[in-house]
């Protein structure tokens, strides 16, 4: 790894911690070095607040030293007045005459418009530095501006024996495959993520809240197939405690409200592609598709998932419903306490 690397990384690393809170805007970092030593850090904390670069160079005490320093930050300056002005200008009248840069913005209003504002300043620029960690650290913002629809995490736990749920159960409440660190695992992704979806079997068999009660962070947006409205009001699903969007056939007389949107689909062409435009319409960058096996196969089906993250527990059912049939890319496989983590990528390019 090499010096310009090494400082794109440690980019990558500060702008993680905004993980789930930047949305809509991307994570970025940035680090500010002289002489081979970090005078300045900084990253994008939550929309709104100041960018990655404007808390890196408020960070450096000794503001001479910028004349002579390199700015590192892992995406694209912005160009553009927004919630806070533009970083290029920033980076401009302080004098800051090195950039680098991980990967480009593919959002319109900036798309290569900040690196040629620096380059007309007369910065010297490099672009490209571990580009592909830093796509992967917005793969959410890159989806959604370049295929126009959210980023799509297929999630379920099966058991040993491949099975997803019992043939039957007693009440509607889930039933835990996995242990409690797997669990709270999930809920942290939660956090971490726009939004998350559920059928309507999920719904009336397991009661889901689908809230972030094991972990810290913000709720995500729950997203209801329920073609028929078969829900009842008083499931935790519905009621309003988090924005919730109902995809049905039929949009009631008397919608939702509080928090509740309708939104009509026709279950006779392809859901999938339906729900992401959909998703698209109410910029929710990513999605945690947890519904039962039909729902993810129907994902799976269309080739519109970019992750699954499949956990596997140590019980058996012996029979109930099969596991999804996927084929993918083995991204990474972990231990947690005795449960079976395996990530997968959707290794083909699938545009809507």
């Amino acid at each position: 790894m090499n010096i310009q690397e090494k400082y794109i990384k440690r980019c990558i690393e500060l702008a993680q911690n905004g993980l789930g809170n930047t949305y809509p805007n991307p994570m970025v970092g940035s680090v500010i070095v002289h002489n081979d030593l970090i005078i300045g850090e900084g990253w994008h904390r939550k929309a709104g607040d100041a960018h990655a670069e404007v808390n890196a160079i408020n960070s450096v005490k000794d503001k001479e030293l910028l004349k002579n320093a390199t700015i590192y930050v892992s995406l694209e300056p912005c160009s553009h007045f927004g919630k806070t002005p533009p970083c290029s200008n920033l980076i401009i009248e302080k004098g800051i005459k090195k950039v680098v840069i991980g990967t480009m913005d593919p959002f319109a209003k900036v798309a290569g418009r900040g690196i040629k504002k620096l380059m007309d300043a007369g910065c010297q620029v490099n672009v490209g530095v571990l580009e592909n960690e830093c796509l992967e650290l917005n793969k959410r913002f890159f989806t959604f501006h370049k295929k126009k629809r959210p980023y799509i995490i297929l999630k379920w736990a099966q058991t040993e024996d491949g099975f997803i749920a019992p043939e039957s159960k007693d009440d509607n409440r889930p039933v835990w495959i996995t242990n409690k660190y797997s669990g709270q695992l999930v809920h942290k992704w939660r956090s971490e993520e726009s939004s998350i979806l559920v059928g309507t079997n999920t719904a009336l068999k397991d009661n889901p809240s689908l809230n972030v009660r094991k972990w810290t962070g913000n709720d995500p947006v729950r997203i209801l197939i329920d073609k028929d409205l078969k829900t009842p009001g008083d499931f935790s699903i519905l009621r309003g405690e988090q924005k919730t969007i109902v995809l049905c056939e039929k949009i009631p007389e008397r919608p939702g409200e509080n928090n509740l949107i309708y939104e009509s689909i026709e279950f006779s062409n392809n859901i999938s592609e339906q729900i992401c435009r959909i998703l698209y319409k109410h910029e929710l960058q990513s999605v945690i598709i947890e519904g039962g096996r039909m729902t993810l196969q129907q994902f799976i089906d269309s080739g519109v998932w970019d992750e699954a993250r499949v956990f596997t527990g140590k019980s058996e059912f012996k029979s109930g419903v099969k596991v999804p049939d996927i084929s993918g890319k083995l991204f990474s496989e972990t231990k947690i306490s005795g449960d079976s983590l395996k990530i997968y990528k959707n290794d083909q390019d699938h545009n809507i």
